[in-house]
């Protein structure tokens, strides 16, 4: 996959927020299967931005700005993570 393609699709991933609970007995399956598929997200973002790191090391400049890009994206994409696992220990009033 050519790199601006692996960019349109991190673009173009859906973005929805994480599941709230309500009430004090909330669902725990909806939040985990929310949190799972920003994990997976995150993995996958890992994955694809492998060559170009590879490319970066290499010398090559335009690789290490797509790696810069997709760092930031994974960070994101992280730190949503880490609110979501925040949120399912922390009871909400």
């Amino acid at each position: 996959m050519c790199p601006a393609a692996r960019r349109s699709n991190v673009d173009q991933a859906p973005k929805r927020p994480m599941m709230e609970s309500a009430t004090a007995d909330h669902s725990p399956q909806i939040e985990d299967y929310e949190s799972m598929e920003a994990y997976e997200r995150l993995k996958r973002l890992v994955e694809e931005v492998a060559d170009d790191m590879q490319k970066a090391e290499g010398g090559n400049k335009a690789a290490g700005t797509r790696v810069r890009k997709a760092m930031q994206d994974i960070k994101k994409v992280a730190q949503d993570i880490r609110v979501a696992v925040l949120e399912t220990r922390t009871p909400t009033p």
